[in-house]
């Protein structure tokens, strides 16, 4: 019986732990008072801290091992089993005096639960209140039987947890886990429990304690499955076998060959053989030496004496042991792990609070914040307008695979010499193909492309009459009409508008996938980064109305009179009419030879001979003068569609896309821009949410937490 002055001891006596327990070496608690110091400090709930998880089936004395490691006695109620896993913090501080409960929320919660769930917090005067404390979080976390919600899981993966400090003996974190299910009424409990036990056997700093009930087929027990699963090196999986007292006389050799690891499902680390304290000890209120003497007695005789038993591998005191080197050589193993994690973790935290910016809720801090921002913002553009792809963003501008849409400058170097060579190739309304046999072999007809029309040599030709005829004026015959090559040319670059429409659609759409690729590098907070979405889609949509404009007066300057002091002009026609000459001449000199020389060309130097060979020529040289015309008319505006076509496609790339959209793209949001913004336009841009304001502070308390645990863990 506790005397009064006990029962209103403001925390449980611990002090009994450190002369109960001993599992510690001067190492080991060197050791874990470091990784202690680090979860003291809140890193354990963001970097994978060694712990113990003491796993099982439904009833198979999980608690009670546990209890026999920690010495804190678990509450117990018939049909009940644990419905959450339930973390015990050991910490050896005997300066300290101070027993907790709180309830650590699971991601999946909603930030409205979290609060609810995270406001759970108990302090702890003496053990037979925990399993009122037990209730109130099965109640809290809305558990089937004591939530008041419809939907209501028989199993949470919320975790209660357990801080003990003071004289405990021990520097240790212990996980109780809820038992493996196999049928339930509600699947969702039967899957919910084994992702919340495998969420614990993944972590390679968790130590697995696999209890299995001397009383069950040991192939039946799941967790043995799930611990090799997750342990294959089998190098922090330890099984311990409970409940021998409970199996039938005669079986004592099966448990016996599974202690000593002859079994099929022998493990690497081995097996523990306890025996729990029952019912009627539990009552009595059996010490942990009390317990020690039973287990000795209960192993020492009966049908358990001849069995060939390990006696080291018997009793709770033999597991802590055992324990004790486990973890010796466990936290030396991992320990540098879990510092290169904390760094990693700092190195995050420090990324992301340069992503948070300073603290933006005046008028004056919003515009420094964006003045950054802003100039973070030029400079990357500027530097992809300009082709420049290292330095400080280098990473920004890094490619993998075919998209280069980051390499603005490139990119669109790309879309305008495809533009160019679309130009060259297939702009013209009225293109002239050469079909070998039309009708023998329709496979080689060539595909017209939208809103061209494909034609014979002779179509063409006859086109062109068509044309000449409707537009005689007063010339002679054999003459022709101005406005002919104007409407001609007209025609004939039909097409230019929509192919350039459409060019310039190609490089506003890259344009706009660089821009928000720019804007998410340089703006983390996803609610600034869609209000100046908005203001640069304003200034870009400005700018690509002025682009359209301007092509439009080019095209507009195209639809008059062909006008040009390009020499390359002159040039082409000479060019074409002496080829043309050319022709009509070897045409005319193999007539007169097959003709009137009999099929030679041997002419001797004479008078006569070159009076008879211009005699021949002349009368072959027979010239239709609207021909000739419409010939003319073909060769000039050939040589004025090549040079109008090379200098629309320059004025495009240059006048439109360069001058309209390109060379104003660092300016449609730069800090010049910022110092214009009034007050209200500050704050409607950029004025941080409260859960902005929050995740600042915690990661400022964290920031803190990970550089004292840097300290502690040597570094």
């Amino acid at each position: 019986m506790k005397t009064d002055s006990e029962k209103n001891c403001v925390v449980p006596d611990l002090n009994r732990f450190a002369d109960a327990l001993g599992l510690q070496t001067s190492k080991t608690s060197e050791r874990l008072n470091q990784i202690d110091r680090v979860r003291a400090n809140g890193v354990g709930d963001h970097v994978a801290l060694p712990q113990l998880v003491v796993c099982g089936d439904q009833s198979a004395g999980k608690s009670s091992v546990l209890e026999g490691i920690s010495g804190i006695p678990f509450p117990r109620q018939d049909g009940l089993c644990t419905r959450f896993a339930t973390e015990i913090i050991l910490r050896h501080e005997p300066g300290e005096q101070r027993a907790t409960a709180m309830i650590i929320p699971h991601v999946s919660r909603t930030d409205e639960e979290k609060s609810s769930l995270g406001a759970f917090h108990r302090n702890i005067s003496d053990f037979t209140e925990l399993p009122i404390i037990v209730e109130e979080a099965r109640s809290i976390m809305d558990i089937h039987g004591h939530g008041i919600g419809s939907n209501a899981s028989a199993f949470s993966a919320d975790v209660l947890r357990l801080e003990l400090v003071g004289s405990t003996g021990l520097h240790l974190t212990m996980v109780d886990l809820p038992g493996l299910i196999s049928v339930s009424e509600n699947e969702h409990d039967v899957q919910l429990v084994r992702d919340l036990v495998d969420s614990y056997l993944e972590n390679s700093r968790t130590i697995i304690m696999a209890v299995v009930p001397a009383s069950s087929d040991v192939d039946t027990q799941g967790i043995l499955q799930r611990a090799r699963h997750f342990d294959k090196t089998g190098l922090r999986t330890v099984g311990v076998i409970t409940k021998p007292d409970l199996i039938n006389a005669g079986t004592e050799p099966r448990v016996a060959r599974l202690a000593r690891n002859l079994d099929g499902a022998k493990l690497n680390l081995g097996f523990f053989l306890l025996k729990n304290p029952s019912p009627a000890e539990l009552e009595a209120g059996t010490t942990l030496p009390e317990r020690r003497k039973v287990e000795l007695e209960f192993f020492s005789s009966g049908a358990w004496k001849g069995q060939g038993l390990d006696p080291s591998r018997i009793g709770i005191d033999n597991l802590r042991s055992f324990l004790q080197d486990l973890l010796d050589h466990h936290i030396e193993r991992e320990l540098p792990k879990v510092r290169q994690d904390v760094r990693r973790l700092l190195n995050e935290i420090n990324e992301e609070l340069v992503d948070l910016g300073t603290e933006r809720n005046s008028p004056n801090q919003i515009r420094v914040y964006l003045t950054r921002i802003s100039s973070d913002f030029h400079n990357l553009v500027k530097a992809g307008v300009e082709g420049a792809y290292g330095g400080h963003d280098a990473a920004f501008f890094y490619v993998n695979g075919e998209d280069i849409s980051v390499r603005l400058r490139a990119a669109v170097h790309k879309e305008n010499e495809k533009f160019a060579s679309y130009m060259r190739q297939h702009s013209e309304k009225r293109k002239v193909v050469a079909y070998q046999n039309l009708e023998a072999d329709e496979s080689q007809e060539e595909e017209a492309e939208k809103g061209q029309i494909l034609m014979t040599e002779k179509e063409m030709t006859l086109w062109v009459q068509e044309v000449y005829h409707k537009t005689r004026g007063r010339e002679l015959p054999g003459n022709r009409n101005h406005s002919l090559l104007a409407e001609l040319f007209h025609t004939q670059s039909e097409r230019w508008g929509d192919i350039s429409r459409q060019h310039v659609d190609v490089i506003v759409s890259l344009v706009s996938q660089f821009v928000h690729a720019a804007l998410a590098f340089v703006v983390k907070d996803l609610d600034v980064r869609e209000s100046l979405t908005q203001v640069v889609n304003a200034a870009l949509g400005m700018n690509i109305r002025e682009a359209h404009a301007e092509l439009n007066r080019l095209l507009q300057d195209e639809a008059r009179h062909p006008i040009t002091y390009n020499h390359y002009y002159t040039d082409n026609i000479q060019k074409a009419r002496l080829d043309r000459s050319k022709g009509h001449l070897k045409e005319s000199m193999d007539r007169a030879i097959n003709e009137d020389w009999n099929r030679t060309s041997h002419i001797s130097n004479t008078p006569n001979d070159i009076n008879r060979l211009l005699s021949s020529l002349q009368n072959r040289l027979i010239v239709d003068m609207t021909e000739q015309a419409c010939a003319d008319a073909r060769t000039d505006l050939a040589a004025y569609y090549k040079v109008a076509m090379k200098t629309f496609v320059d004025n495009v790339c240059r006048q439109v896309i360069e001058r309209h959209i390109l060379d104003r793209l660092p300016i449609v949001f730069s800090p010049m821009i910022v110092s214009t913004y009034a007050d209200e336009v500050l704050l409607d841009l950029a004025t941080e949410s409260p859960q902005v304001r929050q995740r600042r502070t915690e990661a400022c308390r964290l920031r803190e937490a990970i550089e004292r645990s840097l300290q502690d863990l040597g570094n």
